[in-house]
């Protein structure tokens, strides 16, 4: 049974570059129009309103990962089960609760007819929380139920979701009526429908009906479960992308800007973990956040090793292939296993895996809209893409810069 779970969501209405955060569907969907961060998105005033000034390029890393107070790796002493790494994300909400920092706390669970897809719950009992643990795959209307909030009488709120949710949370949370408000973010680059992840899990799992879990890694391999117990690592470069089609992804996750969840106040993720828990603590609230923990979490700093650019390059050569309508470069099949073992020893590692991630996502973005909607390509991508770009020899034009 889910946790609190919540009236089923209206009908959302039509819109083009839409992940469905559920601001459409909610009482005002008018609303979208100054919150979607795929309309015209305002990263330096939403960050400065929520962080206290915007990323800085001359500090390390901001331009990649947005304006931070901390970055660490850790893990919790003792891991939840069925929890996608050691569980952080839910120990957190399950602390804010248990303290009564918050009413409740709005965040994902998994359908009772389908473990991969995500059921927007609001949820009131720490020990409800373990239901929510794990990733889901597809889109939910988890804004939509922040009116069922406040009408429940909820004045403080923890909210868990992905960036572009975040964004639209922030850019509406002055007039939302909260008396106060956590956000909890997990990074997020590319989602999909439910159906067509049961596909991808189809081209790649014997008995898919039967897997519990996946996970990119990044150690350059795909982490599988089976109710069973058994477990599979793939290596990337032999999963079967080429047979995906070329609207796996939708627009929206190939042109979004934020894979760091830049607007959370603090970012639970994985890139620069080293294969454990990459924590960016964004602000006071992010610390407190982390305070919750107390010695129930064992932090480290990130490592850094090897080098991004030809990584990225590589990456750039097959986007600009694909967005062109040309077939993918394949790798010869007796080269894949050698190159496969080899990235996770010499290919970027820690914060450098990172950093090329980020960078993948800006390069997709330009080149995608470029070709796909070239004339929102002024309003949809922000400044600080373009230096991320600008060492593979991408510039904008006069005509693409965000005025």
């Amino acid at each position: 049974m889910l946790p609190d779970p919540v009236p089923p969501p209206a009908a959302a209405p039509e819109r083009t570059l839409c992940t469905d955060c559920g601001i459409s569907r909610s009482a005002d969907p008018r609303r979208c129009g100054r919150a979607c961060q795929f309309i015209r998105p305002d990263y330096p005033a939403l960050e400065t309103r929520v962080h206290g000034r915007a990323r800085d390029p001359a500090r390390a890393d901001e331009l990649h990962f947005g304006p931070f107070r901390r970055m660490l790796r850790a893990t919790l002493t003792a891991p939840r089960p069925g929890a996608q790494w050691s569980g952080i994300t839910t120990r957190l909400a399950e602390r804010l609760l248990e303290t009564g920092a918050v009413d409740a706390v709005l965040t994902m669970a998994a359908d009772p007819q389908d473990r991969w897809r995500p059921v927007p719950v609001l949820v009131t009992d720490p020990a409800d929380l373990a239901a929510c643990r794990g990733m889901r795959m597809g889109y939910a209307p988890l804004l939509q139920w922040l009116e069922p909030a406040r009408e429940r009488g909820f004045k403080r709120l923890a909210v868990i979701g992905i960036p572009c949710q975040v964004y639209a949370l922030r850019a509406l949370e002055a007039e939302l009526g909260f008396e106060r408000l956590y956000v909890i973010g997990t990074p997020c680059s590319d989602n999909t429908t439910t159906e067509r992840f049961h596909d991808f899990l189809k081209l790649v799992a014997d008995r898919p009906e039967a897997v519990t879990y996946l996970e990119f890694r990044a150690d350059y391999h795909v982490e599988i479960r089976w109710a069973d117990g058994r477990k599979k690592a793939i290596p990337f470069l032999m999963l079967p992308l080429s047979q995906l089609p070329n609207d796996f992804f939708p627009l929206t996750c190939r042109t979004c800007v934020d894979y760091t969840n830049v607007l959370a106040d603090i970012t639970v993720g994985y890139m620069g973990g080293e294969g454990e828990q990459w924590l960016l603590v964004r602000n006071e609230r992010g610390e407190e956040l982390l305070r919750l923990l107390g010695d129930e979490v064992v932090l480290r700093h990130p490592g850094s090793a090897g080098s991004r650019h030809g990584a990225v390059k590589g990456f750039l050569a097959n986007v600009q292939r694909a967005a062109g309508g040309l077939p993918l470069r394949r790798m010869p099949g007796w080269l894949r296993p050698i190159v496969g073992w080899l990235m996770p020893k010499v290919g970027p590692r820690g914060l450098e895996f990172a950093r090329a991630r980020v960078e993948m996502k800006a390069l997709e973005t330009v080149v995608h809209l470029r070709r796909e909607m070239p004339r929102k390509m002024k309003n949809m991508v922000p400044g600080h893409v373009w230096p991320l770009v600008a060492p593979y020899g991408v510039t904008p034009d006069d005509d693409e810069l965000m005025h």
